[in-house]
């Protein structure tokens, strides 16, 4: 493995790329500015608890890039999608390849999204359909998600009577913060925040409606959006177990926490290891980190029929 441009983990996972481009690095991806186009790179980085793990799960950011093709290519929405195979874009560039001259390029494979450069819309568009996480922790506080009035006497996990919208703010390092649409408009105005409830919402019900048909529910889920000129774009990755809560329709069981194809099994052993959530945090045991993919892979398999 080429360990000059890129660090994997023992476990053969990708953590970390190091191209010699424009790069800023996410919790989970590396984006290198192409100057016409960007290259998304997947890693198989776990972050947990507001922590990048120091060992990641193979495969993953793999598997993250094939998810949000596919629902890229199912959901009637305008997106940043532009294709998936870097070494052709390279190929096509004399000053790229001249750039790249000699750097392995195999570890990208199937991990690299290159897209449309949009500028990004500084919040996190969540939209709920079910009562879980920190919005049910709300609920039970104020009666409320993020300024959206609820029913009393909702259980946890609960179907709202319609989803909602409950913007956040956009963190790199450390805490989201959820906001109400109030919050929204006095920063980026009346008109693009109507426009983005609205439409997280129809892609929020066109994803519930196909999931459905696969025995899947979505409870919630939060998408970012960009834009070009006046050209609103759904960015970054859609509707992965990174950026969604689905839940099997077949085991849905509300007034308790629902089995979720997701980061679970990693954020339970991390709250029952001992670990204070202010160090750094220990490295997954390999059982954990291989129910995790399987946890992953098993979402993918169902939603596209693989």
């Amino acid at each position: 493995m080429d360990q000059s441009h890129y660090l994997f983990d023992p476990s053969g996972a990708l953590l970390e790329s190091r191209l010699p481009l424009p790069r800023r690095a996410g919790k989970v991806r590396d984006v290198y500015d192409l100057g016409d186009c960007l290259a998304i790179v997947s890693s198989d980085r776990i972050s947990a608890f507001d922590f990048v793990l120091p060992v990641g799960i193979p495969g993953k950011g793999c598997l993250l890039t094939k998810m949000s093709e596919f629902w890229f290519d199912a959901l009637d929405v305008n997106h940043h999608w532009l294709g998936s195979d870097f070494a052709a874009v390279v190929a096509q560039r004399p000053d790229l390849a001249k750039t790249l001259a000699g750097v392995d390029l195999a570890p990208l494979v199937g991990r690299t999204m290159i897209t449309r450069k949009a500028k990004v819309v500084p919040f996190e568009c969540v939209v709920r359909g079910y009562l879980e996480g920190s919005g049910w922790r709300e609920y039970q506080t104020t009666g409320e998600v993020c300024g959206n009035p609820l029913p009393a006497g909702l259980k946890q996990c609960d179907r709202l009577p319609q989803p909602i919208f409950t913007p956040s703010t956009k963190a790199e390092q450390g805490h989201d913060e959820n906001v109400s649409i109030d919050r929204m408009i006095e920063d980026i105005g009346r008109d693009l925040a109507m426009e983005l409830k609205q439409r997280s919402l129809e892609i929020y019900s066109q994803a519930s409606r196909l999931a459905a048909d696969k025995g899947l529910l979505i409870a919630d889920t939060k998408f970012e959006f960009g834009r070009i000129g006046e050209e609103l774009l759904l960015i970054d990755e859609v509707l992965t177990p990174d950026s969604s809560r689905f839940w099997d329709a077949a085991l849905y069981s509300p007034g308790q926490s629902q089995p979720s194809f997701d980061k679970q099994f990693v954020r339970e052993w991390l709250s029952t290891c001992g670990w204070d959530k202010v160090s750094n945090p220990p490295p997954l045991p390999p059982e954990v980190v291989k129910r995790t993919m399987q946890k992953y892979q098993e979402a993918y398999d169902r939603l596209t029929d693989a």
